[in-house]
């Protein structure tokens, strides 16, 4: 058993998922697995009605959307649901369930991380 004390443990959130963790593109070359990473969000969000989406749930009001509100994109329920699934695959999203409805919400920090990953200021 380790030596840690409860202070030292971290603590997780609940909704917590996985970032980007990539530096700066100027600070330094990105490794494989970085870029590999990277490039599966930012494939995801290169399609036009995925994009969409995830800029409709980013500003809904409360920073989550119902899929009910935001199905109205041009597209098929179904190729709302699939685009959808792409994203959260992608970790660009979250989901819950609520009785019949699923909502969605940005993946916590998620923005933040990728326009860090292209502040190109240094």
């Amino acid at each position: 058993m380790s030596n840690l004390s409860v202070s030292e443990l971290p603590v997780l959130q609940p909704e917590q998922t996985a970032v980007p963790c990539c530096p700066p593109l100027t600070e330094r070359p990105l490794s494989a697995e970085e870029a590999e990473r990277t490039a599966v969000m930012f494939k995801a969000l290169g399609d036009p009605v995925r994009l969409r989406l995830f800029s409709l749930i980013a500003s809904h009001e409360g920073g989550e959307a119902c899929v009910c509100d935001i199905s109205d994109v041009g597209v098929s329920q179904p190729t709302v649901s699939h685009h959808l699934k792409k994203l959260k695959d992608a970790g660009l999203l979250t989901s819950e369930r609520r009785a019949t409805w699923v909502y969605y919400k940005v993946a916590p920090d998620v923005v933040a991380a990728m326009s860090a990953l292209l502040d190109l200021r240094r």
